[in-house]
């Protein structure tokens, strides 16, 4: 270990040039409001029940021969839909690649912690901060500096952990940087996009089944999107993107299938464009029927994303699978009143009058008006003091208890006896691509293709060829 640490000055160099400065995004505009509110963020947190493919061999013959990606020029997918359950056939126009998109993805896999645990050269090593500097820590040596990037020359993945225990199962594609930010120690991961997706597809839809395979495959192509949309959107930070829900869960190669991998590789490239520039392509798991727009969060719409009914021949939602199809919650009479006091200020509430803030008992809750899909717009709590207003998604807070919001703002409320019960649609902001219907449309036999230009209308699929 000594050795090892000795040596680290000079043993695999920094990648300078992966950070050499802030790069300009030529193919998409990065507006103030452009990433989810924060807390919508940690709420949209979907744990789905990962459904596993037995062999490879369940693997369906055109995705199994799908060509790898590589790196030369942009190509356009015309916006019409192919025949359900065939390759697309579609003219391919190709278009230069932008050059601030050449490059891997910067991954912040751990940010702000206080220690991160490395596998390097058969050794453990431990990273923490001391003041502006790294300190590398194993078998009693220890060395310092500013900062440290690793990648294996063999270039299988990196074991990086919160925890020594946990780097047996660690598996990070491409190099891992280790610096200091306000005190405390950042792990960024520098990876190919393709090998980024598949580390994000089995943990933001499921690993599900090959019946399902354009379901992933849509899903890889929204998180691909994603991912370049956000190319240098942190840069203040010094990477893309987390890790987490505030973008998009990865956590390596570790949860990787091979039918998951297969659908990386069976979209290579593939993004959603819409007037040649990157959609912000949201996402969330149940929309209960209809899709919604970016007025649940005040915003000014785009024509992409709209409100759409999704729903299958016979009128029943796609989404119907989903155990958050229907939901309902109970709060009593003095539950009810702690719950709006304690989470007014986080819903956003409007009192009508200072005294209105005094109340002791709750007289009504109705729903004032809706939304085009049928979620509320505004919703009115009538107490003995005076009224309280909440907007749109905000209305999910007003009720939050035990650290949990409501699963959507598409509800209604009543009152019986000394209960008040909330009873509601959805999982999710309801904005963009509905994760269960997209698996329902996969079963019915819709490819990929159709299921994004159902749920963003009017964007076309572009290819990011290598």
């Amino acid at each position: 270990m000594a050795r090892l640490l000795t040596s680290l000055w000079f043993a695999t160099s920094l990648l300078s040039s992966v950070y050499a400065g802030p790069q300009a995004v030529s193919v998409s505009s990065i507006s103030d409001d452009f990433d989810l509110p924060n807390d919508v963020a940690e709420a949209e947190i979907i744990r789905f029940t990962p459904i596993e493919t037995n062999t490879t061999t369940d693997l369906p013959s055109s995705s199994a021969s799908a060509v790898a990606s590589s790196s030369a020029a942009f190509v356009a997918i015309a916006p019409a839909i192919p025949p359900s359950n065939q390759e697309s056939s579609v003219k391919i126009e190709e278009r230069k690649v932008p050059l601030d998109l050449n490059r891997p993805l910067r991954v912040g896999v751990f940010t702000g912690v206080k220690e991160v645990y490395l596998k390097y050269a058969g050794d453990i090593i431990k990273v923490t901060a001391n003041g502006k500097n790294i300190k590398l820590t194993g078998h009693g040596q220890s060395i310092e500096m500013d900062s440290r990037e690793f990648s294996n020359e063999d270039g299988s993945c990196m074991a990086i952990a919160l925890d020594p225990q946990s780097l047996n199962k660690a598996c990070y594609p491409g190099s891992v940087l280790f610096k200091v930010s306000n005190g405390k120690v950042d792990a960024i991961n520098s990876v190919d996009v393709e090998d980024y997706l598949r580390g994000v597809i089995p943990y933001e839809i499921g690993k599900l089944d090959s019946g399902r395979i354009e379901a992933l495959k849509a899903q890889a192509v929204a998180a691909r999107t994603y991912a370049y949309k956000h190319y240098n959107s942190r840069e203040a930070q010094g990477f893309d993107v987390y890790a987490d829900t505030k973008d998009q869960v990865y956590k390596g190669l570790e949860g990787a299938t091979p039918l998951t991998d297969v659908a990386v590789q069976a979209t290579a490239g593939v993004t959603m464009m819409y007037n040649g520039e990157f959609i912000i392509a949201y996402y969330h798991s149940t929309c209960g029927g209809i899709t919604e727009t970016l007025a649940t969060w005040n915003r000014e719409n785009l024509p992409y994303l709209q409100s759409k009914p999704d729903l299958r021949a016979d009128g029943t939602p796609f989404c119907n699978e989903s155990s958050y199809m229907k939901w309902e919650r109970r709060f009593s009479d003095k539950e009810i009143v702690d719950l709006i006091k304690k989470n007014a200020n986080e819903a956003k509430a409007k009192f009508s009058s200072n005294q209105a803030k005094e109340f002791k008992t709750i007289k009504d809750i109705f729903v004032k008006d809706k939304l085009t899909s049928g979620r509320i717009l505004t919703l009115i709590v009538k107490t003995d003091k005076g009224n309280i207003e909440v907007a749109t998604d905000r209305t999910r807070w007003l009720f939050k208890k035990a650290n949990t919001i409501l699963p959507s703002s598409f509800f209604s409320v009543k009152h019986e006896g000394k209960e008040w019960i909330v009873t509601g649609t959805g999982f999710g902001h309801g904005v963009g691509m509905c994760q269960m219907g997209v698996r329902a449309r996969a079963q019915a036999g819709q490819t990929y293709q159709e299921i994004l230009t159902h749920y963003y209308p009017g964007i076309t699929l572009e290819k990011f060829e290598r």
